[in-house]
């Protein structure tokens, strides 16, 4: 067989008319420009939104006449004015962390029984229904928490106290309805989940075919599959998942005001009534406040946005260090 030489091959066809590589190169510079243009204008705005509550939380603190941070009183309208986050603060916190430590184990399970588990009939339905529950409004999960959640937990509350009351978290101390931190953490919980849960299904989905077809090969077991293969692969992507319902659960606002009983009081008995959000703070009086009382609420949304902004961060640091898992090198 007679080699082929460069010589030999047929000449390159001949450009077609007003089809220059220079059109490629254009288009490409369009797309450059409305891309940067985009995220130069996102920072513009949340550059503008940041300038503006620090403008007006300014105000508002110069005139409180207790310390914006560790006050437990929120009267801007009194003489002296007297606010401070303190409460806030320790709420939202609390039945964020609450609303984790119960939701994200949950949603993880679920994305592991719909991606690996079910079979497919029913694995596409359930899959529907839970992207369906990410979609209810936030005030409806308000409603129905405030007529079906808030009596049904006093019976979780009473065994709890009964039997964990000895963890201090647990011990019920006053006798009320179930408006409590713990059934804010329970109600934001049920909202996150589906969320979390969509989100840690696709990436368990995206797990090469060939690490888990080696496993098996192996001799593994379906949750050894799972184990060394399925979960450090979706690692980045479920901690990605879970600060998507961490933010939800922090600026959470017309589920939380309509469940919670607020009262300027922090207690770590979190079965009892009291506590009260950044968001439902702000939902609730900014109606009623005079001028000074919104730039208050305002300088309380202004904590609200850089704890948030600091969640957001760590997030992004946690992924950052663990690019092992994010499925980059697959």
């Amino acid at each position: 067989m007679a080699s082929t030489t460069p010589t030999d091959l047929p000449p390159a066809p001949p450009a077609r008319p007003g089809k220059s590589a220079s059109t490629g190169r254009a288009g490409d510079k369009i797309f450059l420009g409305l891309s940067r243009g985009s995220g130069i204008l996102l920072l513009v705005i949340m550059a503008s939104i940041a300038g503006f509550l620090a403008y007006r939380s300014v105000i508002a603190i110069s005139q409180d006449e207790g310390n914006f941070l560790t006050t437990f009183d929120w009267n801007p309208a009194g003489d002296p004015p007297v606010f401070g986050i303190a409460v806030l603060l320790f709420g939202t916190v609390v039945s964020s962390l609450v609303a984790m430590v119960i939701a994200v184990p949950i949603a993880v399970g679920i994305a592991l029984f719909i991606s690996h588990y079910a079979p497919r009939r029913l694995a596409a339905p359930l899959a529907y229904v839970v992207d369906l529950l990410a979609a209810v409004p936030s005030i409806i999960y308000g409603i129905w928490g405030a007529l079906f959640l808030v009596p049904y937990l006093e019976g979780l509350n009473l065994w709890l106290d009964e039997f964990f009351a000895w963890t201090y978290i647990f011990d019920k101390t006053e006798v009320g309805v179930a408006r409590s931190l713990f059934t804010v953490g329970v109600l934001l919980a049920i909202m996150i989940l589906p969320i979390v849960t969509s989100v840690s299904r696709e990436v368990f989905l995206q797990v090469p075919r060939m690490n888990e077809e080696a496993a098996l090969a192996l001799g593994a077991t379906r949750w050894e599959v799972i184990r060394m293969s399925v979960l450090p692969f979706g690692r980045s992507g479920v901690i990605s998942a879970s600060m998507l319902g961490l933010g939800r659960a922090l600026g959470e606002t017309m589920a939380v005001a309509t469940v919670l009983s607020p009262s300027f009081v922090i207690s770590l008995h979190l079965l009892d009534p009291g506590g009260g959000t950044f968001a439902q703070n702000i939902a609730a009086k900014f109606d009623e406040a005079n001028e000074l009382g919104r730039d208050a609420l305002i300088a309380s949304g202004l904590v609200l946005f850089i704890l948030t902004l600091l969640v957001n961060g760590a997030a992004r640091l946690i992924i950052a260090r663990r690019k092992e898992y994010s499925g980059a090198n697959a």
